[in-house]
């Protein structure tokens, strides 16, 4: 790799706000913010909007939509015969 064009990869933590889950990992992302993390540090928190924690689909809160008869219902409104 050549020195000196790359971002800083660096431990950043990812929080959700409206799940209330926060996460330490590496990445590149900036951010003026910093939190106090369990272990004493303090590192650059970035909020996400969604995540695992609130995300309807890993939540079980999902609407499931009924699909079931739109085809034929289409045909019976189309058909030329």
């Amino acid at each position: 790799m050549k020195p000196g064009i790359h971002p800083d990869y660096r431990p950043v933590v990812f929080r959700d706000r409206t799940g209330d889950l926060a996460f330490l990992t590496r990445s590149t992302a900036a951010s003026d913010q910093t939190v106090e993390w369990e272990d004493g540090r303090t590192y650059p928190v970035i909020d996400v909007e969604i995540s695992s924690a609130s995300h309807p689909f890993y939540t079980g809160r999902g609407r499931v939509i009924d699909t079931a008869g739109r085809v034929e219902r289409f045909r019976r409104r189309y058909n030329r015969a």
